[in-house]
């Protein structure tokens, strides 16, 4: 498979250099859920990795979580078709735990230690690999584990060879402290888009100052900051699809968030590329993000926003979009890098 060149950023103080965009597969795990995406074709799904891939992308984020196993599994077919200098890289986390019995049921955060490795033995073998390169908690556990504890499993799995790399996923900076005194966090995985910008704050910089990557989810709210998405495409959701519960997708905030989406269309017909890009740009604008987690339901999603990854946003650019912030009031958080 002959694949395009992307420029790199380090990840962290790790040994992997990142493209600035890399493949989110949480839709992929499809829906019958709680936090699905609705009905998900597995031929679309690889087709979608193999594009990004050509275009370039060297990593790939899932998670256990994802479609119960499934985006893992099929990740796992997308591996198998590979030879090894082909494969990307490959991120996943734990730390939410699903009711088999019950599948719409939210999940529950558990990071004690033999569910972590139990947890990690089951990613292995779904991905079909023997090493995980990013092991990331999801969430902050909820079930009274102290967090010294929970990081002190994955400096164990680190040692013993099944993980390259330890980062976190959704943890404030209290929580990186106590991780950092038992081991170095290679990286924090935050929400972070135009509209959930909190990170930038406080995370982000703390991450910066101790040489932990930073990849971004979301940088497109999920789905939101794309020149598709219509005030009324709602009721054409799937019903088990995650977004009729989220309040960004709602009003008041639904109105205010598109606004703002086309407060980009000047700046992308400027740059002669699409909105998903000046949006996941803006992301990687800011000092400490190293990479941003696009997710795509097809090749052409992907060629939707792929465009980020070489476009660099210049002073003009990062005002106007500073003032569409404030006169949109939407989202909250810094509004520039």
């Amino acid at each position: 498979m002959e694949t395009a060149a992307l420029q790199t950023r380090p990840l962290g103080t790790t040994d992997m250099a990142i493209t600035p965009v890399g493949f989110g597969a949480w839709a992929i795990g499809g829906g019958d859920w709680a936090f699905g995406w609705g009905p998900q074709d597995d031929r679309d799904s690889l087709a979608a990795m193999r594009h990004a891939l050509e275009l370039g992308i060297n990593w790939i984020d899932t998670a256990a979580i994802y479609g119960l196993g499934h985006s893992e599994e099929v990740v796992g077919r997308l591996l198998r078709e590979l030879a090894d200098g082909e494969r990307p890289y490959v991120f996943t986390k734990c730390g939410l735990v699903w009711d088999e019995k019950n599948r719409m049921e939210d999940p529950e955060q558990v990071l004690r230690p033999d569910s972590i490795r139990r947890e990690l033995e089951d990613s292995l073998r779904r991905l079909g690999v023997e090493r995980i390169d990013l092991y990331q908690f999801h969430w902050p556990d909820e079930t009274g584990t102290p967090v010294e504890d929970s990081w002190g499993e994955m400096v164990r799995l680190v040692e013993e060879g099944k993980v390259r790399a330890a980062g976190v996923s959704n943890f404030d900076v209290e929580l990186l402290e106590r991780c950092e005194a038992v081991r170095h966090v290679d990286s924090l995985q935050p929400p972070f888009s135009l509209i959930a910008r909190g990170a930038a704050g406080a995370e982000i910089p703390w991450c910066a100052e101790h040489g932990t990557g930073v990849i971004g989810y979301s940088p497109l709210q999920s789905g939101l900051l794309t020149e598709k998405w219509t005030a009324d495409r709602m009721g054409k959701l799937d019903p088990d699809d995650w977004r009729h519960i989220s309040e960004e997708f709602r009003q008041p905030r639904l109105d205010r968030n598109l606004e703002l989406r086309d407060a980009l269309r000047p700046i992308a017909r400027r740059h002669d590329t699409t909105i998903p890009a000046v949006a996941v740009a803006w992301t990687l604008a800011w000092p400490g993000v190293t990479g941003g987690i696009v997710g795509a339901r097809s090749p052409e999603q992907v060629d939707g926003w792929i465009g980020a990854a070489s476009l660099d946003l210049d002073a003009e650019d990062l005002n106007a979009i500073a003032r569409a912030l404030e006169a949109t009031g939407a989202g909250d958080g810094p509004t520039r890098p």
